[in-house]
């Protein structure tokens, strides 16, 4: 590696890692946005126990139960399952370095959030909140990759896992 650099080769380095690591960044958040979204999809239709600021679920309502039953949804006790459309209707998205994931679903909010006759059934929020961890990992890898480029050895003493395959 050369040891000086011209003010233009220096300028033309830094414009390189900036753009390596935007890159990376963008792609480790495509990785982490699909593990949120796949989390979210499989929270519907199975009772969540909470996690962190985001609470357990309650159980249906017996007049809820019994609508469902009376309407053919089988088996009925499977929370915000219906037809699949709520789920269906999760997605994510990355615009540089933005990442959203989200529903379309018009009933999605008053699930998420809970109403003053419905409780809250958080999915999305849940997903998010239990996949931090692995968020950490996978951002912390490729800000590190884009950083030092591809194929750099990075000491393992610093913890990260440079697997970015879904869960």
């Amino acid at each position: 590696m050369k040891d000086v650099f011209t003010a233009l080769e220096m300028s033309e380095k830094l414009l390189k890692i900036a753009f390596e690591e935007e890159f990376a960044l963008h792609e480790g958040l495509k990785v982490v946005s699909k593990i949120i979204e796949k989390k979210a999809k499989n929270i519907i239709g199975e009772y969540s126990k909470g996690a962190g600021p985001f609470p357990e679920w309650a159980p249906l309502a017996e007049s809820t139960l019994m609508d469902k039953e009376r309407k053919g949804y089988s088996p009925p006790d499977n929370p915000l399952l219906r037809t699949g459309d709520l789920r269906n209707s999760i997605s994510s998205k990355v615009d540089g370095l933005e990442a959203v994931v989200g529903s379309t679903s018009e009933i999605a909010p008053y699930h998420e959030f809970g109403t003053s006759k419905m409780p809250m059934r958080p999915f999305i929020g849940t997903a998010a909140f239990r996949s931090k961890k692995k968020i950490r990992e996978i951002l912390g890898a490729t800000a590190i990759s884009g950083f030092y480029g591809k194929g750099q050895k990075i000491h393992e003493s610093l913890g990260y896992d440079f697997t970015t395959e879904n869960e």
